[in-house]
């Protein structure tokens, strides 16, 4: 395999969009990413197209990347469908760089978009709830709000966290997202009024989730040959792994774990040369666990970190400095992308306000979606080296 860079990046604000459909968003994202990568549009030698719901939400099935890229003039190569819960713009990630690793193509486009509000919020939060095992979660009334509950619960008990400590995280990626001008709420909150909000699952409340929203992400990788002709910074992908949910014993690696663990394996590095991270907080205290998980602490000193500012901007790993999906917002197909596309920005010091310092030459994304099994039902995680 070779080297594989990435291009350019471009995403949309995220928020809510009653007046935009499907392809508008995928249009304003995927040609922010033409125009930062400097290439032509028919250089692009292959496109992926990531999407959980639309199907549910517009009826349009079969062929929603290909009714997306014709408005934004790209046809006449192969196009595929991704569908893989919140997990599916990290797996159009991941496609495209092996599409370019392998010399199959020198450019390969990777677009995540979702479009959740549709004036009928029943008809929404049922294509959320698809995301499981429906002959299983789905005849208990499992929720994901309860599933991340449980979980939350369990690291209480074991390790002793405070709800002050899970409020925190949501303070943290609050006030990060108050400096993102693509996040969906760039309000800041206290820790007060992220306890006293609406519960939702106990320990988990309104202020700790996230929202529901509109948004596209794209990201266009290349060779290194394509990089050296339009001289941009160098960002190579040092790793990328997707991995799905199995059935596991007592005492085994979590799939984040399992994950990270290759991941770590093939860029050659440990945890603590990480220097940025987004993360998937789909539920705010989730990240207390994914730092044990992703090997960036030990298990039980999450709630250490954030009480002493570890992860916050400024901090020695900044984690979430986008805001998170609990202030960015979670588009589902649009998320892993805009991780990546939010990371970039950080290693070639161009993320702003928010921007990590000393730039950061290596940063991690994990992208989970869906539950089978008792686990997240994919999983992916992917570092990114600037060079």
């Amino acid at each position: 395999m070779r080297p594989v860079y990435v291009l350019g990046v471009g995403m949309t604000k995220f928020g809510k969009y009653i007046e935009k459909s499907l392809k508008d968003l995928s249009f304003e994202a995927a040609w922010n990413a033409i125009h930062d990568s400097g290439i032509g549009l028919n250089e692009i030698e292959m496109a992926f197209f990531a999407n959980a719901y639309a199907g549910l939400i517009t009826g349009q099935e079969s062929i929603r990347g290909q009714t997306v890229f014709r408005e934004i003039g790209l046809m006449g190569i192969p196009i595929f469908n991704i569908e893989n819960a919140c997990a599916s713009g990290s797996s159009a990630f991941y496609l495209a760089h092996l599409a370019v690793a392998s010399g199959q193509v020198e450019v390969a486009l990777a677009l995540g978009a979702e479009k959740l509000f549709c004036g009928d919020l029943n008809k929404s939060l049922h294509a959320l709830s698809t995301s499981s095992d429906l002959d299983i979660e789905g005849r208990m009334g499992m929720l994901f709000a309860g599933i991340y509950s449980m979980r939350v619960r369990n690291q209480m008990e074991k390790y002793g966290l405070s709800k002050e400590q899970l409020a925190k995280v949501a303070v943290k990626n609050h006030d990060h997202g108050a400096l993102n001008p693509y996040a969906q709420y760039r309000n800041r909150v206290s820790i007060d009024e992220v306890l006293e909000s609406r519960m939702i699952a106990d320990p988990i409340t309104l202020l700790m989730t996230c929202p529901m929203g509109d948004g596209a992400a794209a990201v266009i990788l290349g060779s290194e040959g394509v990089l050296s002709r339009l001289n941009k910074p160098a960002v190579r992908i040092a790793a990328t792994v997707l991995q799905t949910a199995r059935i596991s014993k007592i005492g085994d690696r979590t799939i984040v774990e399992r994950t990270s663990k290759e991941a770590y394996d093939r860029a050659r590095i440990s945890p603590k040369k990480v220097n940025v991270a987004e993360v998937h907080d789909a539920v705010g205290p989730i990240e207390l666990l994914l730092y044990g998980q992703l090997g960036f602490c030990k298990p039980g000193e999450s709630g250490h970190w954030i009480d002493e500012g570890v992860t916050r901007i400024g901090g020695s790993l900044p984690v979430n400095p986008s805001g998170g999906l609990s202030s960015k917002g979670h588009p589902a197909g649009a998320t892993g992308l805009a991780q990546i596309t939010e990371l970039v920005w950080h290693l070639r010091g161009e993320a702003g306000e928010r921007q990590t310092k000393p730039i950061p030459k290596v940063a991690l994304a994990e992208n989970g979606g869906g539950n089978v099994a008792g686990e997240t039902a994919a999983v992916a995680v992917h570092i990114l080296v600037r060079e």
